[in-house]
């Protein structure tokens, strides 16, 4: 893999006119940095985005099609800067020919499809099945998608334009209450490179290239108190980031305290600084002394892994599917895997891919959740029961087994 390359940028090559459609960090401001993951084969192209400086890595893959040509996957904020590096690969490789738009549900994939594929007007676009919207289920061409060539995904891959040389599997919608939760896995055989969105990840233990061309929310989560400065060191930078970990995953792990409103505002007077940059001095985030604890857990050494918040209040929707579709995409002969988020590449075999989703399977789910402080869990269990409380999300299932220790043809709900 090469070293990460930005284009020459100013500020307006980095902007993001449309950032108020999803509010997200850095706002209207968005790097974007190439990496070759296969040489003259395969590019990851990375931004960064959060909410209260939790930011963690968004990712476009590009793949090169033989006799030329190129496929997107999942495209990012087609900024200047980011146009510029795909037209690098145009001028070597020929034209973006294809744009894949992954995920049913991921808005913060989706939002940047339509106006990366009117950068590249003669490339067609295909969508996963399934496609909506909230809080009106409106048409592609009324989200930003160009009417005239856009496509949804062939059930039969072998169906698909580009069938010769990425093959794909789409995870069956698996119903969420307020719409279907979905995306597409491609496999690119040249390269032997699998490409997904959000259903993997690899947690890394140091802070990610993207995120460190603005270090300031690592630093801000960095600190111990609102007294403390804000101070550059890669020990500052390696701290922030694996408490930014914490959060993107539990939203709230067992390590954190939270305090209250009087002593936020009362602590908010000692701040060194009190500028918007920094929330005007107020740090409500009291970390326990075992906080790195929990961050090894999720580490787990860099293994693959499903997020905590699929695992609780996703693929438990749906695990025969999940577990079917995991198994599909497990046949290809991949060496990699370029998720849209986190680490990336991911060395990892079809059977290292297939036994993250063992937590979904009867036999070995108590084995599994070990692996995981349960207190960790404590918020996303506590959304998950309003959500089940209002009707808003169906009940967790399960895949029942036989007496024999075979899956049987019924699921049960979880309690």
């Amino acid at each position: 893999m090469s070293a990460a390359i930005s284009a020459p940028s100013t500020r307006r090559d980095r902007a993001w006119p449309f950032w108020p459609v999803v509010p997200l960090y850095p706002y209207g401001q968005r790097p974007t940095q190439r990496v070759e993951v296969v040489k003259d084969q395969v590019w990851a192209f990375d931004q960064f985005q959060g909410i209260f400086y939790v930011v963690v890595p968004i990712r476009m893959t590009v793949v090169r099609l033989e006799p030329e040509g190129l496929l997107v996957y999942s495209p990012v904020a087609p900024t200047a800067e980011c146009i510029a590096l795909v037209r690098e690969l145009e001028d070597r490789h020929g034209p973006v020919k294809y744009i894949v738009m992954s995920t049913v549900t991921g808005i913060e994939h989706k939002v940047f499809v339509g106006p990366f594929a009117r950068r590249f007007p003669q490339a067609q676009v295909y969508v996963t099945p399934n496609q909506w919207s909230f809080p009106l289920n409106l048409p592609l061409p009324w989200l930003g998608l160009p009417r005239d060539r856009t496509h949804i995904l062939p059930a039969d891959s072998a169906q698909a334009p580009f069938a010769d040389q990425v093959d794909y599997a789409v995870l069956p919608p698996i119903d969420l209450g307020l719409g279907p939760f979905g995306e597409t896995a491609c496999f690119h055989r040249a390269s032997r490179t699998l490409l997904v969105t959000d259903a993997i990840v690899a947690i890394p233990a140091e802070p990610p290239a993207i995120v460190q061309i603005d270090p300031f929310p690592l630093l801000f989560h960095a600190r111990d108190s609102a007294a403390d400065a804000i101070v550059d060191t890669p020990a500052n930078r390696r701290k922030g980031w694996q408490r930014i970990a914490l959060f993107a995953f539990y939203f709230r792990p067992s390590t954190l305290d939270v305090a209250t409103t009087g002593e936020m505002f009362q602590e908010a007077k000692q701040a060194p600084v009190r500028s918007r940059q920094h929330y005007f001095g107020l740090y409500p985030f009291r970390w326990r002394p075992d906080w790195p604890q929990s961050f090894a857990a999720l580490h787990n050494g860099g293994q693959l892994q499903v997020a905590p918040i699929l695992k609780t209040l996703i693929f438990n929707r749906g695990p025969e599917e999940v577990l079917a579709w995991a198994k599909a995409v497990a046949t290809w002969p991949f060496e990699r895997i370029v998720p849209a988020h986190l680490e990336a590449p991911i060395v990892a075999t079809p059977e290292q891919f297939l036994r993250a989703f063992d937590f979904l399977r009867a036999d070995l789910a108590l084995e599994h959740s070990k692996a995981l402080p349960e207190a960790d869990f404590e918020l996303l269990q506590q959304i998950e029961g309003l959500l089940l409380s209002r009707g808003i999300s169906r009940p967790r299932q399960t895949i029942a087994l036989a007496e024999d220790g075979k899956k049987a043809e019924a699921k049960k709900p979880l309690p």
